[in-house]
């Protein structure tokens, strides 16, 4: 099958993502032209590394590349200062020079951290992203958001890197546990959701197959998701307009994704396609969109098993106002004011800064009182 390219056109910061299968085998190939030495450092993380560092070094020794590579702890835990020092300061010790090349092969944990360690790294050092999860090759992986967490919110440390070069190996998709696949599925549909009404429908058509192993159509939503991604990242690359509405769903995600400690009982893509819900939910009631088109986007969602609502999130959640009091730390607060993502339907979304608080706060309290 024949690898796709889609490029991301930054000027001289533009670079190349290249989707399809094989791609481990052929990384020496692709990343090459990128080195002055033969020689990379790899930060991994161990779930990761027992899957697929083998299959990645292998095809750099192919092209005669030596790899030198950590692998820190899976999970959202390790997006922190304890583990981001670790890996700078295994770079370092490493003697990564500022004309090297990282590669961050995992999630997006792994592509967040390892591209803030590269963006602070003498100064910035080039670094590839190698992403291994859905969520990580549709959207984590490219547009250079890279950063860890704070214990006050999410991706609140962290810099704007772009990767030199990402390669979405699909092949590595068909390792993935079904809750990690479905929770990446939660950023495909965003996609749609945001400005692609007609990527929505091929979504609702051919999103059985895709979450049942069909390469064909994995590889079409990968590169769809892609394209949408680096078009209003070249707009926009520091988020100070259209970027923004990547965050459909988001705000709703992140207080969510605080309010579980971070932890397993939510993934950022579970978070993600129940915050679109909920944005959709809001849209609705402020008589933005129809009044069915939040049930059309909980019934796509339902189809595909994933989770859709609060009530699917276990354990005990803070109240409306404490839901409200963690969105208020999001990174997406200008003058004060908590920016929305809101949607006049599918494939239809825009930023919106003068929400009332009480219509948000009515449609928390409704989706506490179900569970």
């Amino acid at each position: 099958m024949s690898i796709e390219t889609v490029h991301v056109p930054l000027g001289a910061r533009a670079y190349d993502v290249r989707i399809g299968p094989g791609l481990l085998a052929r990384a020496g190939e692709e990343i090459a032209p990128l080195l002055d030495r033969p020689r990379v450092a790899v930060l991994t993380d161990e779930t990761v590394a027992a899957l697929h560092l083998g299959a990645l070094t292998d095809g750099l020794a192919a092209r005669g590349i030596e790899a030198v590579s950590l692998a820190l702890p899976p999970g959202e835990a390790t997006k922190g200062w304890p583990q981001f020092s670790r890996a700078v300061e295994w770079l370092l010790a490493e003697k990564i020079e500022r004309r090297d090349v990282v590669i961050a092969l995992g999630g997006g944990v792994i592509g967040d951290l390892g591209g803030f360690a590269a963006a602070v790294l003498r100064r910035g050092v080039r670094f590839v992203q190698v992403p291994t999860s859905l969520l990580a090759q549709v959207d984590s992986s490219v547009g250079g958001k890279t950063g860890i967490n704070a214990p006050q919110g999410k991706n609140l440390i962290g810099a704007f890197h772009q990767p030199s070069l990402v390669l979405a190996d699909t092949d590595v998709l068909h390792t993935l546990p079904r809750r990690d696949f479905l929770a990446g599925y939660g950023e495909v549909v965003k996609y749609g959701l945001l400005g692609d009404a007609a990527f929505f429908d091929w979504l609702e058509a051919h999103g059985s197959a895709l979450r049942d192993g069909d390469e064909t159509a994995r590889r079409h939503a990968v590169r769809r998701s892609v394209e949408m991604k680096a078009e209003i990242v070249a707009r926009d690359e520091t988020e100070q307009g259209d970027r923004a509405l990547l965050n459909l769903g988001h705000t709703f995600c992140h207080a969510l994704e605080a309010a579980t400690g971070y932890s397993d009982r939510l993934l950022h893509g579970e978070g993600v396609a129940i915050g679109c819900a909920l944005a959709f939910e809001t849209s609705a009631r402020l008589g933005l969109c129809a009044q069915e088109t939040p049930s059309r986007v909980r019934a796509h969602l339902r189809d595909m098993g994933m989770k859709t609502d609060l009530a699917d999130i276990p354990g005990d959640l803070p109240d409306a106002e404490g839901l409200l009091a963690l969105m208020a730390q999001d990174k997406k607060v200008v003058g004060g004011k908590l920016r929305y993502i809101l949607a006049r339907g599918i494939g239809a979304a825009f930023v919106a800064s003068d929400v009332p608080a009480d219509t948000v706060r009515a449609v928390l309290k409704d989706a506490l009182a179900v569970r």
